[in-house]
């Protein structure tokens, strides 16, 4: 005679309409009265019983089973939205998800996702990604999980158990010599580009905050009747970033511009009129110094592709080895050079402290008393006109 089952143990039946097995049981009832029932299906009778044994497993552990097999793309996307990312961060955490995270791992079950699987992801990624570039991918996942965790979709965070093996060295920063900044700047002379690279080398402005620049932050003409006198100079206060300001508070600042800097502005503003007639009925006004054909905003690509063309017309400089941002390194280096303390090209670069100068810079920098601006009216002199 067939053992009858003890309440609770639930039920095993054929569904003719699914064409597979049913593994039922039953689990008492929530606030509202309503019977919980929990329920594995398989295509044989076993495989429906450890289903429903899975399942079971994971209710005693309090974990929520989300409909449709919650997966490692369910859980970064839902960081990504509902994470609490700050506008700074949403961007490329989206772009590290979305192109590392997810087309390697995102099929896959948030709970069968192993540590050995996590392994396996970092070590191929590690063939592309420099270090720093795999820490963050490994950010974007550990977060997602933690998040997913937190939120009862799975039992442990996985990810956490992993370590993050060394990627290919990133590619160092370098700067120009004294020599190559004045072939640079020869070059460039009569170019689109010509004043953004004078104001970025002799500035250390970052590209994000040129970019941003607009001509209500320029003084051409400074003070000279106030007590003391200010000099021409720019506000650095904006930045391409989506919240529109600089990197970090400190970051905003004044700063004195040097002569040839001033006049590089002034032919610059000259031409912008020329551009805004030529572009008639096309020309958008943002009130930006450095712009498009059209007086658009520029992005990144824009002005790398400029520079590059520019400077490869300088002897002696592979334009493919160098980026915009490597101004700002010669800016550093050049000061550095001419005995400028760390402190005041810390100030000058807008970082909070030395130390960010020193980690980033260090290749730039060297032992150590002038304002930048009286520093690269000494080293990029003007002539003054017969």
């Amino acid at each position: 005679m067939t053992k009858r089952r003890s309440r609770g143990d639930g039920g095993l039946h054929w569904d003719e309409n699914r064409q597979r097995w049913i593994a039922t049981a039953s689990l008492g009832y929530d606030p509202s009265g309503k019977r919980i029932v929990k329920r594995g299906s398989g295509k044989t009778k076993t495989e429906a019983k450890a289903k429903l044994k899975e399942i079971l497993r994971d209710h005693e552990d309090g974990l929520v089973i989300a409909p449709g097999n919650y997966t490692v793309q369910d859980a970064v996307e839902d960081w990504l939205q509902y994470g609490g990312l700050t506008a700074g961060t949403i961007g490329p955490c989206t772009s590290h998800s979305r192109i590392h995270v997810i087309p390697s791992l995102g099929a896959r079950k948030l709970r069968e996702l192993s540590a050995e699987d996590v392994d396996k992801w970092l070590n191929e990624k590690a063939k592309t990604l420099s270090t720093r570039s795999l820490e963050a991918v490994y950010s974007c996942l550990n977060r997602a999980v933690k998040r997913a965790m937190a939120r009862d979709k799975v039992k442990r965070n996985v990810v956490e158990l992993c370590s993050i093996p060394a990627g290919r060295p990133g590619r160092p920063s370098k700067s120009l010599t004294l020599a190559q900044a004045e072939a640079v700047l020869r070059v460039a002379e009569g170019s689109s580009v010509h004043a953004y690279i004078v104001v970025s080398l002799l500035t250390g402005a970052r590209t994000e905050e040129l970019r941003a620049l607009t001509w209500d932050h320029v003084s051409l003409k400074g003070q000279p009747d106030a007590t003391p006198a200010v000099p021409p100079h720019m506000a650095v206060w904006r930045s391409v970033r989506a919240s529109g300001d600089t990197k970090t508070r400190k970051s905003r600042r004044t700063l004195a511009l040097p002569a040839r800097c001033v006049e590089a502005l002034w032919d610059h503003w000259v031409g912008q009129g020329w551009d805004r007639y030529a572009a008639g009925d096309k020309w958008q006004e943002n009130g930006l110094v450095f712009h498009s054909e059209v007086g658009t905003p520029l992005d990144a690509s824009h002005v790398r592709r400029a520079f590059r063309s520019v400077i490869a017309k300088a002897d002696g400089i592979d334009a493919a080895e160098w980026t915009p941002r490597e101004l700002r390194h010669s800016f550093v280096s050049l000061l550095s050079d001419k005995g400028v303390p760390l402190e005041k090209i810390s100030q000058l670069v807008g970082h909070s402290g030395t130390s960010v100068t020193e980690e980033v810079y260090r290749h730039q920098i060297r032992p150590v008393i002038q304002d930048g601006a009286t520093v690269m009216d000494d080293l990029f002199r003007v002539d003054p006109e017969p």
